[in-house]
C-alpha cells in the first residue's frame, strides 16, 4: 500500500468548495489513474480483475487483483489455490473470490505522475460537464453578467463560471458596451466544445422584454394577464400583445401600472426603447386594428385566412397613412410580426382610385349596366364595400346607439 496521508482529502474538499467538483469524483479519478499506471507498468492493456482500493482511515491506497479460489490453478493472473488463499483469509472456500495486493515496490513516483495527469483531465471534464449542465438549464432564460471585454465587435460577458459571447448581431444598435458594467442578457444557445462550453447570449432578443414584464407586473407572474405575442426591433420599438383572463382586470392598465410606474421602469431598463402595449383579440380584425395603433383605421378587409396565408387590406384616412406605416415601415412591420398577418395598407384616396379603376375595366354591356343600376338603386355603395368597418369598432359605438341615431 502507498501512504498518501490526509493531504489528498483536504485537497478534494478544497476543490469541492471552489469549483463544485465532488470529493467522490477526485477519489475515483485517483483510483483509475493508479490502475492505468499499474497496467502500463506490467505492460498489459487489459486487466479486468485489477482495481485500486483506498483506505480513508489509514490514508493508504494500493492495487489489488481479484482471483478465484480453485483446486488446480491454470491461470495465475485470474486464479489462486485454496492453500494460498487460506493464508490470506482462513474462512475462504473453493469458488470464492479474494483480493490480493499487487502494488509494485517503488510504485509511488510512477503512480503520482499518472495520478496528476488523470486527475487534471478528470477535473477539467467534470468542470466542463458541470458548466454545461448549469447553462443548459439557463438556456432560454434571462441572466445578469458583467462585461469583460470587447473583441472584433463581439462582447464577452462573465455570467458566472464562464464568459459568454454577445455577438454583434445580438447587440442593440448604437449601444456602448463598457467593460465592468452589469448587463442583462438572454441565453440563446450553449455549445459543447473541447474546453469550457461556449454560451451565446443576446441583448436584443424579444424574450428579454417578456422577462422584464414578468418581473415588474405581478398579474403576469400570477397568470392573470398573459403575454400573447411580442414583436421587437431592439433599440427602437417593441409591440406587446396582452390578454386578461379576468374580465375585471385591464390587461393594458396592469402592464402600464399606477401613473405609468411599471412601464417606465421597463423602458428605463431598455434604454428608453418605445413600447406599444395592445390588446390581443381572437378576432383578427380587432387584433390588426389594435396592432397598428396609434394609427386610426377605417376598415379591415380579410383577403385570405387559411393555413397557408393570412392577408388583410387595411384602409386608413389620408392623413394617417404615414403613421400607420411608420418610419421606414416600422409600425406595419412590427404589426405583421405581432399578429402573423400580412398587412397591406392603403389610404382612402388609393382605395377609391383602385375601385374606380376596377369598375372602369369591367365589361360595359347593357345587361351589366342594368344590373349595376338596379344594385345602385337598391343598395348604395358605402365605405364598408372596401372591408369590414373598423372605425366603429375602435370608437366602440354600440348597436343601440346606432339605432337611436337612425330614429332621430
Amino acid at each position: 500500500m502507498i501512504k498518501i496521508g490526509t493531504a489528498l482529502f483536504e485537497a478534494t474538499e478544497e476543490l469541492e468548495r471552489e469549483k463544485g467538483i465532488s470529493k467522490e469524483v477526485i477519489i475515483e479519478s485517483l483510483k483509475d489513474a493508479l490502475v492505468a499506471a499499474y497496467k502500463k507498468h506490467i505492460k498489459a492493456k487489459d486487466a479486468p480483475n485489477v482495481e485500486a482500493i483506498l483506505d480513508e482511515v489509514s490514508g493508504e491506497i494500493g492495487v489489488f487483483r481479484t482471483k478465484l479460489v480453485v483446486e488446480n490453478v491454470e491461470d495465475d493472473n485470474l486464479e489462486i489455490s485454496l492453500k494460498d488463499a487460506k493464508e490470506i483469509d482462513d474462512d475462504v472456500e473453493l469458488e470464492d473470490e479474494v483480493k490480493i495486493e499487487v502494488t509494485p515496490e517503488n510504485f509511488g513516483r510512477i503512480a503520482a505522475q499518472a495520478a496528476k495527469q488523470v486527475i487534471t483531465q478528470r477535473i477539467r471534464e467534470a468542470e466542463r460537464k458541470m458548466v454545461l449542465d448549469e447553462f443548459m438549464e439557463k438556456k432560454g432564460t434571462l441572466t445578469t453578467g458583467i462585461i469583460q471585454r470587447v473583441e472584433n465587435r463581439n462582447v464577452f460577458v462573465n455570467i458566472g463560471k464562464t464568459d459568454a459571447i454577445l455577438p454583434f448581431r445580438e447587440q442593440i444598435p448604437g449601444e456602448y458596451y463598457k467593460p465592468g458594467n452589469r448587463i442583462r442578457v438572454f441565453v440563446l444557445n450553449v455549445k459543447e466544445t473541447n474546453r469550457l462550453p461556449q454560451v451565446i447570449v443576446s441583448h436584443a432578443h424579444a424574450e428579454i422584454v417578456r422577462e422584464l414584464f414578468e418581473l415588474e407586473v405581478p398579474e403576469i407572474e400570477d397568470g392573470i394577464v398573459e403575454i400573447k405575442s411580442i414583436a421587437r426591433e431592439a433599440g427602437y420599438r417593441t409591440k406587446l400583445a396582452v390578454h386578461s383572463n379576468d374580465p375585471e382586470i385591464d390587461s393594458v392598465g396592469a402592464c402600464i401600472g399606477p401613473r405609468g410606474s411599471r412601464i417606465q421602469t421597463i423602458v428605463g431598463e431598455l434604454k428608453n426603447e418605445k413600447i406599444d402595449i395592445v390588446r390581443w383579440s381572437e378576432d383578427p380584425v380587432e387584433y390588426i386594428v389594435n396592432a397598428l395603433s396609434p394609427a386610426r383605421i377605417i376598415s379591415v378587409d380579410i383577403l385570405a385566412d387559411d393555413e397557408n396565408a393570412h392577408e388583410a387590406l387595411v384602409i386608413v384616412p389620408d392623413d394617417q397613412l404615414s403613421l400607420a406605416i411608420g418610419r421606414e415601415g416600422q409600425n406595419v412591420r412590427l404589426a405583421h410580426k405581432l399578429t402573423g398577418w400580412k398587412i397591406d395598407i392603403k389610404n382612402e384616396s388609393q382605395a377609391e382610385a383602385a375601385y374606380q379603376s376596377q369598375y372602369e375595366e369591367a365589361p360595359q354591356d347593357d345587361e351589366y349596366i342594368d344590373e349595376q343600376a338596379d344594385f345602385d338603386e337598391e343598395e348604395p355603395i358605402h365605405e364598408e364595400e372596401y372591408g369590414i368597418d373598423a372605425e366603429d369598432m375602435v370608437e366602440e359605438v354600440s348597436d343601440e346607439e346606432a339605432d337611436s341615431q337612425d330614429e332621430e
